[in-house]
This record gives C-alpha cells, structure tokens and sequence, in this order.
C-alpha cells in the first residue's frame, strides 16, 4: 500500500483566532442546553433526554477547552517573546 502512497511534507498548522472560537462554541453549547431545558419533559418522554444533558456536558467540555487553549497561547506568547531578543 505504501508504494500507492505519495510522499509531500506536511503543510504548516493553520493558526487562527483558537480561543475566540473555544468561547463561542462553548457559549453555544450553553444556550442549547438552556433552550432545551424547558422542554425537558418532552425529551424525557421520548427518550431523547441525553439531548439536553449532551448540551450540558458540551458546555462543560468546552470550559477545560477554554482553559487549555488560554494555556497554550500563553505559552506560544512567551516562547515568541524570549525568542525575539535571541533572534535580534
């Protein structure tokens, strides 16, 4: 199979607006959970309650996902920053 298999480099990581888009999608998350929740019982009914409580654990999710990615820019900021005076 491998000789079927072309060989290129990777193409570099496209980087973009990481934590911004953690927030809204955990955000998200919440107002679906928040909208669904009136609605409980018709979901219980139906058997569909892991809706809801899978909007609630996205949310939760998405909040360790707000954490690590505010970690992880902090960490490229200052590896940036302590390479800038090396490179200078």
């Amino acid at each position: 199979m491998t000789k079927w298999t072309p060989t290129h480099e990777a193409p570099e990581p496209l980087e973009g607006p990481v934590v911004p888009t953690v927030i809204g999608g955990t955000v998200l998350w919440f107002v679906l959970f928040l909208a669904q929740l009136p609605f409980y019982g018709w979901f219980d009914d139906r058997g569909h309650a892991w809706w809801v409580w899978t909007c609630l654990a996205g949310a939760g999710l998405g909040l360790i996902g707000i954490w690590y990615v505010r970690g992880r820019d902090a960490a490229i900021k200052r590896d940036a920053a302590a390479r800038e005076p090396a490179e200078g």
